[in-house]
């Protein structure tokens, strides 16, 4: 009587796996396309390294990438410490609120494309609040760490300075 329970533990184990087999398979073999897909959060943005690291957007980013399946991404980032307008009009606000806006502040959108063998995101930007990334190609570097997060590297920032790092997680 021993027999068939030691047998059939391990036949269950055996049935066990090959049932949540697939799924593990499919995991491991995302393209770095389909693991994009999808809306991101920004977590931080640092600008430069070595110990002369800069926060260009601020210690808190507020911000969201969305990017689709079909090839189309927006991105917009804010300081999360942009001053209100104490016109409540934006057509009317002052000088210093307006430089503060548009240097607290990124958004462009366009088509992309991955390139699986450098781990490269190719932007073709359409329309963005930078007016001079309107009609470029932007490449950006990407390093996924599971498929909840991922950094973004941007080496021609629209501020200028050193090569910018983006971290991002899967919006929940």
């Amino acid at each position: 009587m021993a027999g068939p329970i030691v047998f059939a533990v391990p036949s269950l184990i055996v049935f066990a796996f090959l049932a949540a087999a697939p799924g593990a398979f499919a995991q491991a073999t995302k393209t770095e396309k389909e693991r994009l897909v999808g809306s991101w959060a920004e977590v931080s943005i640092t600008a430069g390294g070595g110990g002369s690291e800069a926060q260009p957007f601020g210690p808190n980013p507020n911000g969201m990438m969305m990017v689709d399946a079909g090839g189309h991404i927006s991105l917009t980032t804010l300081r999360s410490d942009l001053p209100k307008f104490q016109s409540n009009n934006r057509i009317t606000g002052t000088a210093d609120e307006n430089k503060a806006i548009v240097q607290g502040s990124i958004a462009y959108f366009g088509t992309y494309v991955v390139d699986e063998a450098t781990h490269e995101i190719t932007i073709t930007i359409k329309g963005s609040t930078f007016p001079n990334f309107d009609g470029t190609i932007q490449r950006r570097l990407l390093s996924f760490r599971g498929d909840d997060e991922f950094t973004f590297t941007v080496p021609n920032p629209s501020g200028g300075g050193p090569t910018t790092t983006v971290v991002f997680r899967r919006a929940k």
